[in-house]
């Protein structure tokens, strides 16, 4: 009886399957109808990408499907078509990555540094104190004032701490992070709740994260032309790219869905599928183009990115760097999903040197990146985070705000000086958008076809260097007119000497 009762059970499930089966073939068919419309439309209509026109479309198709099917009952925007409340997590994360433990020493040290007056640890294998040769420090600030480092904390900071970073540093970003974003998940109680961890500058952070997410041979989204430390850390892990392109306002929406077209959002549900988990960008003062991305362009992406289930990686080193003092909303303020990492980093506001970045995101992606700094970098400096807790804790909020406006002004004074420079040294030699934020001026050299051996050849010889543009293309092979000329740190005068050096290099690779 009970076998018979077994094979019933099982008949019944081979025909739920093949139920399911029939419905998802008939929903994937759906949804390329609609999106060969979106994509007809799209192309021949200005203005916004979710524009009336397109939403009307898209709503009579809907409302022309047989009742009981997937649009039928949706009375949202077609982007609502798969609304996501629980993120997988897990789909998003290689093997080495799911295979990663907690380190022993690492959660006792943790677990003493939450108790350190009410616990003996006898655990760890911390070095002794006492033989450290700095005993405390005094640093002079910019302001006339000083900020000192007395013994205690010098001891802690020169000791092993917590992996995710000192805990008041943490609370102080997280009180940033929460007054700028507003973190929407950050009172909710499971895996997607916000959650802020300091990392050994945001280059390793999000190299752990690449490292974590991307194997051979997957596909993922990046904006093109790219950040080239993005692409040198990606490139060895030989995914396959699918470049989006971008314009004024950032990815260009009917790009990246075409990129997408091939597959249903559908797939992001078969763990077989081969649809791209990942979309990476730079929104703010990109590098190399110096783009923001518009609020607009924003909304756009994180629908497209709910639609297909992707992980947003946000690199925004330069969000403080906005031309403008109205800053654009991140990806991480609009995030109702947990499907946003957002990277910060104290580089660009108050030193490079130090090496401390911030990554925020949902608790099980941080917590998986957590994992492998436990086994590399084990945390940031010690010293440095000690420095950087003083110095805000010094500022205040407003303080941070009030220095973050002075470097953005100063910047947008540097790039003002720089396009006037070439408005007078380059005409006809270059041509340039006008950056929104950053530190960075993309020229596009007229007559030249290849600036890589232009710069890497002669340019040297002329005394004068700027980044090749193919440093920014996947394929770096390629042939580009373009090179990334950063204005940071150059003098007035070092900036038109530079200038007029390029413009002879033109001149003379035109053979006049």
């Amino acid at each position: 009886m009970e076998d018979l009762l077994a094979r019933m059970v099982q008949l019944q499930q081979q025909q739920y399957q093949q139920q399911q089966l029939l419905q998802l073939q008939q929903q994937q068919q759906q949804y390329q109808q609609l999106l060969e419309i979106m994509l007809k439309k799209f192309e021949n209509t200005s203005g916004s990408f979710l524009s009336d026109s397109i939403a009307n479309s898209i709503g009579e198709f809907i409302h022309n499907q047989e009742e009981g099917t997937t649009f039928a009952a949706m009375e949202e925007p077609w982007i609502e078509i798969n609304p996501t409340s629980i993120m997988n997590y897990k789909r998003y994360f290689n093997k080495t990555s799911l295979h990663r433990k907690p380190s022993a020493i690492r959660l006792l040290t943790s677990i003493f540094f939450e108790n350190p007056t009410e616990i003996i640890s006898m655990a760890g294998g911390m070095p002794n104190n006492s033989l450290f040769p700095i005993l405390s420090g005094t640093f002079q600030l910019r302001d006339g004032t000083s900020l000192t480092i007395n013994e205690a904390d010098m001891e802690r900071a020169l000791q092993y701490s917590m992996t995710e970073g000192f805990p008041e540093l943490i609370d102080w970003i997280d009180m940033l992070q929460k007054d700028i974003h507003g973190l929407p998940l950050q009172n909710c109680t499971d895996d997607r709740k916000s959650k802020t961890i300091i990392t050994a500058g945001s280059q390793d952070g999000l190299s752990k994260m690449y490292e974590a997410v991307i194997s051979e041979n997957d596909y993922i989204l990046i904006e093109t032309p790219c950040y080239s430390g993005t692409l040198c850390a990606i490139k060895p892990l030989r995914p396959r790219f699918l470049n989006i392109s971008t314009d004024k306002d950032g990815i260009i929406p009917s790009e990246l869905l075409r990129a997408l077209s091939r597959w249903s959002p559908l797939d992001a549900k078969n763990p077989n599928s081969d649809i791209p988990k990942i979309l990476f960008m730079v929104p703010t003062g990109g590098n190399p183009t110096g783009v923001n991305y518009s609020l607009e362009r924003k909304k756009e992406i994180y629908e497209i990115a709910r639609t297909y289930d992707l992980l947003i990686i946000e690199d925004d080193p330069y969000y403080y760097l906005q031309f403008s003092q109205d800053y654009i909303p991140s990806f991480l303020s609009m995030d109702v999903d947990g499907r946003v990492l957002r990277s910060d980093s104290f580089s660009k506001l108050l030193s490079a040197g130090l090496r401390c970045g911030i990554l925020t995101g949902p608790k099980y992606v941080i917590e998986q990146i957590l994992l492998h700094m436990q086994t590399s970098v084990v945390h940031a400096s010690g010293l440095a985070q000690m420095l950087i807790l003083r110095i805000l804790e010094k500022w205040g909020l407003d303080g941070f705000k009030k220095h973050a406006i002075k470097s953005a002004e100063f910047y947008k004074e540097r790039c003002q000086f720089t396009i006037e420079t070439a408005e007078k040294y380059l005409k006809g030699i270059a041509e340039w958008n006008k950056p929104a934020g950053g530190m960075f001026l993309w020229l596009k050299l007229v007559g030249v076809t290849d600036t890589s051996r232009l710069i890497m050849e002669k340019a040297i010889k002329k005394k004068v260097l700027f980044l090749p543009g193919n440093a920014f293309l996947y394929d770096d092979t390629k042939p580009c007119p373009y090179i990334r000329v950063a204005f940071s740190k150059n003098s007035d005068k070092e900036i038109i000497i530079a200038f007029q050096r390029l413009a002879e290099l033109v001149k003379e690779h035109r053979g006049y």
